[in-house]
């Protein structure tokens, strides 16, 4: 007799029993032969269906932009630059009260559409959301998106684990196969800074390692109306939105792609090194020195040692640019000099 296999997590269970003893394999000219439906998107190259997941620090305004993309797709409108797929749309706004979300609601739009619909509560994983998911969408076959704000309002454990993180996800991420949509979960960022801003997902890695579509919404400075949309995915490039917050319609407003510059894949602090060496031309002095200019040209907050870090990693991209540097020690000082010579087409 097969056994049931318990993951990770008490309330989800796999039942080998169910599952086929003999593995289904294809082989390469079949696969290749076969008329497969190409891949779908909610948003063109940015958000396809499958698991998504949105993340970025508390007040940032994650929840404005998703309340905006719920209602551009229900319009049929564009998201910056990308066309979106017209269709119901599902925002389960799990912080807000009715009488706060229409307010947020009037603030982004005045055209209201009749397919963007909206819950303040709802089931959690394992307990029942997904059988509310699947009546809505029967009720709305055009349905397109379900966003989920926050994530940690469905779940039913607070362990950090990559199993228990892993297993919550899989499930969502499987309803979303079946009903062939996307479900777009709202989620928290650790407050430690990291290079590499994916790495700052509150939680294990199982939430990214299940994920199709990962962004992250990152400032340089809190109070900053500029902001930076990371993105990354299984069926979507990876690309850099700089996006400004607009106070006087609570929307997020595009200013650049890396996609369409892709000098701009450099980390931002490494493209304000860039620029404020094009208009310097050179630099000599201590590292104190050096990170005090750079801060007051920039207005980043960052930390010596991680900047240093990251223009060792991305010396040779710096290069390309124009930018090169040499590390030295003078008067018992940790020193840097830095010259800024424009690239040739033919280098």
């Amino acid at each position: 007799n097969r056994k049931k296999v318990k993951i990770m997590c008490e309330n989800y269970c796999l039942d080998l029993d169910s599952m086929p003893k003999v593995l289904q394999t294809l082989d390469g000219v079949t696969l290749a032969e076969m008329d497969l439906p190409p891949i779908k998107y909610v948003i063109k190259d940015l958000l396809p269906q499958g698991l998504a997941m949105l993340n970025g620090s508390m007040k940032i305004g994650k929840s404005w932009m998703v309340l905006d993309w719920c209602v551009r797709i229900a319009k049929g409108e564009n998201i910056w630059n990308f066309p979106t797929t017209k269709g119901t749309t599902l925002y389960l706004s799990l912080e807000d009260s009715n009488t706060r979300l229409q307010d947020r609601l009037l603030s982004v739009t005045e055209d209201v559409p009749p397919n963007v619909h909206f819950s303040i509560n709802c089931l959690t994983i394992g307990d029942g959301l997904e059988d509310q998911i699947r009546n809505f969408v029967a009720e709305h076959p055009d349905t397109v998106l379900v966003a989920i704000d926050i994530f940690q309002k469905i779940r039913t454990t607070t362990e950090i684990n990559y199993g228990v993180d892993y297993a919550e996800t899989e499930i969502l991420k499987s309803l979303a196969g079946e009903l062939g949509i996307a479900i777009l979960l709202v989620h928290h960022v650790r407050k430690k800074e990291d290079e590499d801003p994916f790495n700052m997902m509150s939680g294990s890695n199982g939430l990214a390692g299940c994920a199709d579509t990962l962004f992250v919404l990152k400032k340089s400075k809190r109070f900053s109306a500029d902001a930076t949309l990371f993105c990354t995915g299984r069926d979507i490039e990876y690309r850099e939105i700089d996006v400004r917050f607009e106070k006087e319609t609570c929307t997020w407003s595009f200013i650049s792609d890396s996609a369409e510059n892709p000098e701009t894949l450099l980390p931002r602090p490494m493209q304000k090194l860039v620029e404020m060496m094009k208009e310097k031309s050179a630099f000599s002095g201590s590292n104190a020195e050096f990170m005090e200019e750079f801060k007051s040209y920039s207005g980043i907050e960052i930390h010596t040692n991680v900047m240093k870090k990251m223009m060792k990693k991305h010396r040779s991209e710096l290069e390309e640019n124009g930018v090169t540097f040499e590390d030295c020690k003078r008067n018992n000082d940790r020193c840097i000099d830095i010259c800024y010579d424009p690239p040739t087409d033919n280098r």
